[in-house]
This record gives C-alpha cells, structure tokens and sequence, in this order.
C-alpha cells in the first residue's frame, strides 16, 4: 500500500511587487493555515515517510509548517523542482520515482496541477483544492511506479476552513 497526499500550498502575499513568483511568501492567513493542516493531519494520526515540496517560497513555507506540527524534521524535507510549473505528466513522473522506502508521502505544491492530477489519479473528482488543502490517496500496490487511477481509493479531502 501506498498513500500519497496531495498538499496545496497555503495564501501567498501579492505585496511584493520587486519578487518573483517563485519567491513570494506566505501571507497572514497563509501562515495561519499551513499549522492548522499540520494539526488536521497529526490528528488523522499521519507520519510521513517523506516530505516532498516545490521550491517555492510559499510551497516549502507550508511544508516546514505542516513538518513542524507532524514532528517531521525540517531538514529531511525533500526540494523537487519539477513541482514548480509542472504539469499533470510531470507530477505523475515525480510519483513513480518516488523512493520505494517511502510509504507515505506528502506532496507540497501548486494549483490548477494538483487538483489536475487528484482528478487523473482518484475514482472521485474534486472542484479546485483551495490553498491549504489536502488529498490523501491511497493505492493498493506495492511500488510507486505502478501507481494509478486503476489501483487508487481516495481517502480524504480537507481544508483549512472545514477544520476547527
């Protein structure tokens, strides 16, 4: 078995107008939301294996916050680049060679890809994961590069305003 959870990142700032778009921060609500879904997921009892994000400053922001709440070392989170304007194909891609050693892994990145890839990979379909939001799949095989629609349950949706 295994679970892959698709995490959106938290609300950017727009305020930066001298920063680039992979370099925006997150933004007040942002920062509040990115330790509620870490409390969210440590109450579903989760422990990642791993911990994978887009290098985006917004999209590492909220995999550090997410970390800290599920006593997830900070410095064992994993840095992808293709996260960062990838497509569907490319987030398949990094799927199927995610290390084998891991079966529970936590994906941080950006919108419309990840609810793109949520509805490729799920027998059910979400309308667009909000920021902060998260998809656990789950897929009845033993490798990631056998991971797909044909082997997947989704498990659960959250989002920061459907948590107390």
């Amino acid at each position: 078995m295994k679970t892959l959870y698709l995490l959106r990142h938290a609300k950017s700032s727009w305020n930066f107008d001298e920063l680039s778009d992979q370099e925006r921060p997150l933004n007040d609500r942002g920062r509040d939301d990115a330790p509620r879904m870490g409390q969210a997921l440590a109450k579903r009892d989760i422990k990642p294996d791993l911990i994978v994000s887009s290098p985006a400053v917004r999209a590492m922001s909220t995999a550090a916050l997410v970390a800290r709440e599920l006593d997830y070392p900070h410095d064992k989170i994993a840095v992808e680049p293709g996260i960062y304007q990838a497509e569907v194909d490319d987030i398949l891609g990094i799927i199927h060679n995610l290390p084998e050693s891991a079966d529970s892994v936590i994906l941080v990145g950006h919108n419309p890809t990840f609810t793109d890839t949520v509805n490729t990979l799920s027998p059910s379909s979400i309308n667009e994961m909000p920021t902060a939001a998260v998809v656990c799949l789950r897929f009845d095989c033993n490798s990631w590069e056998q991971v797909s629609r044909a082997n997947a349950e989704f498990y659960f949706y959250d989002y920061p305003r459907n948590v107390n």
